[in-house]
């Protein structure tokens, strides 16, 4: 393969909480470099916050995450992240998961189109959609 993508969250001090929250629905490995461990002149941050973090799934998802100041563009943000899949029982045990301490925007019910599907904003802001798990028209 010749390039992957991954959602890229930026946090202003709760990178480590929201990757380990991640981590205890998804499951898969987080991996997290701190300010401190790479000191740079004029890099800013505090030391204790995440300069980069990353888990790593079983099942192919990377989110990557980091703390620093917000960028204007956090005010609007343009992105979501969307889960999909076959296993409806998986994607809902998912839904339920990333709802906790949320909102629900759309429950995770049976869609128009024949699948099942979901949309909520999770305790750190980011808005997710879980989308699968029926016969696709």
């Amino acid at each position: 393969m010749g390039f992957k993508q991954a959602p890229y969250i930026m946090l202003e001090g709760r990178a480590a909480e929201a990757l380990d929250f991640y981590q205890r629905v998804l499951g898969g490995e987080v991996t997290l470099t701190h300010y401190r461990d790479l000191p740079m002149e004029g890099m800013g941050g505090d030391p204790d916050w995440i300069m980069h973090g990353q888990l790593e799934t079983e099942g192919g998802v990377t989110i990557m995450a980091a703390d620093g100041e917000q960028p204007r563009a956090a005010e609007n943000p343009k992105v979501v992240v969307c889960l999909y899949g076959d296993d409806r029982d998986e994607l809902e045990r998912l839904f339920q998961g990333l709802s906790e301490g949320g909102s629900v925007e759309l429950p995770f019910n049976e869609a128009p189109w024949g699948s099942w599907f979901g949309q909520l904003v999770d305790a750190f802001g980011v808005t997710w959609m879980i989308e699968g798990g029926g016969e696709q028209n």
